[in-house]
């Protein structure tokens, strides 16, 4: 029997955070000075990680996204991978990382059986990746999607934020870089979520002025239509320039796809998220640690998940000139799960 929410939306893709600990200071996602961090022992062990994956494929999931923090982060990393690779149910298992340590560790996460990679990259120009990310490692994330490469991953993504006066001038650069490389560059609206604190709606570069934008320059744009279940959920538009080189555009903010989102997110200690917008989540790592079978978690998931009714982007949009930051810094410091290094994106 297939799992829905009240609005007919299946259980099928799990964003995974193996930690919530993040190697750069990116001004969308991590603006402030100092952070709170969750306990070392609630992180949960790849055997607690493995048994709570096994629920979720047997509530339905196929889909698997590792993401952190920054999950090149967490020790061992390949062997976790290595351990999901070998369960039948997941049909794509996937990681999205910022690309600096992704040199070192291509080979082997691609050996252990990691399926893909998308890096985020928002800029090529050294002097304003350190002024987005707070770090000089440009080199290193060029150098990790070269590495992705030679590794031999597929169908490798390029996901970059695009913000008015930051970088939003980079647009073709970026095209022509993402070709080169044989990736897809995926341009994602600057989203009002986690510790977005100085989220403004001037700065958000709508999915209609980027389409604008490329086809000032490049000619038609035309859109690649959805043509299963799978890619009607996934959260890019896709769409092809003249010469075939093809892009998405994720725009949560300005033309949310709640209606058709199949993902939820569980923390690195355990709790789960029905949505990137939501507040509270459910508490997975008690149960767990008191002993619950993976059967009796997979019960646990399908209840909840049956009474998901979230459209958080949807309510978000509605607020029209009232919308600001989801959080000030004061609820962010009182609850670090509310932080997108936290939940994952």
């Amino acid at each position: 029997m297939v799992l829905a929410d009240v609005h007919g939306r299946r259980l099928r893709n799990l964003r995974l955070s193996v930690t919530d600990k993040c190697n750069l200071r990116c001004a969308y996602c991590m603006p402030e000075e100092n952070y709170v961090w969750l306990p070392r022992d609630d992180i949960l062990t790849f055997d607690e990680i493995a048994q709570v994956v096994d629920a979720f494929v047997a509530a339905g999931v196929d889909k698997v996204r590792l993401t952190g923090g920054e999950p090149l982060l967490r020790r061992n990393l390949p062997y976790l991978i290595e351990r999901l690779a070998a369960k039948p149910g997941i049909r794509d298992l996937a990681l999205t990382t910022n690309g600096v340590l992704l040199s070192e560790l291509a080979a082997s996460l691609k050996n252990a059986g990691l399926h893909r990679v998308t890096v985020s990259l928002d800029t090529l120009r050294a002097d304003r990746f350190v002024s987005i990310a707070r770090r000089n490692d440009l080199h290193h994330v060029l150098a990790g999607i070269d590495a992705a490469r030679s590794a031999g991953f597929q169908g490798t993504k390029i996901d970059t934020v695009v913000m008015r006066g930051v970088n939003d001038d980079e647009v073709f650069d970026l095209l022509d870089y993402a070709r080169d490389v044989r990736a897809e560059l995926r341009f994602i609206e600057y989203m009002d979520v986690g510790g977005a604190t100085r989220w403004s709606r001037d700065k958000v570069v709508s999915k209609a002025e980027l389409l604008e934008r490329i086809a000032t320059r490049h000619g038609p744009i035309t859109a690649i239509p959805a043509t299963d279940d799978e890619s009607k959920s996934a959260p890019a538009e896709r769409f092809a320039m003249s010469d075939g080189t093809s892009f998405g555009i994720v725009a949560s903010t300005t033309a949310p796809f709640c209606g058709a989102c199949d993902r939820s997110r569980l923390t690195a200690d355990g709790s789960w998220y029905l949505c990137l917008y939501a507040k509270l989540g459910i508490d997975l790592k008690k149960p767990l640690r008191a002993g619950e079978s993976t059967e009796q978690l997979k019960e646990r998931i399908e209840r909840a998940w049956r009474l998901r009714e979230d459209r958080g982007a949807e309510r978000r949009l509605a607020l029209h000139e009232a919308r600001g930051a989801l959080h000030d810094d004061d609820e962010l410091r009182k609850d670090p799960r509310l932080e997108m290094h936290t939940r994952g994106g």
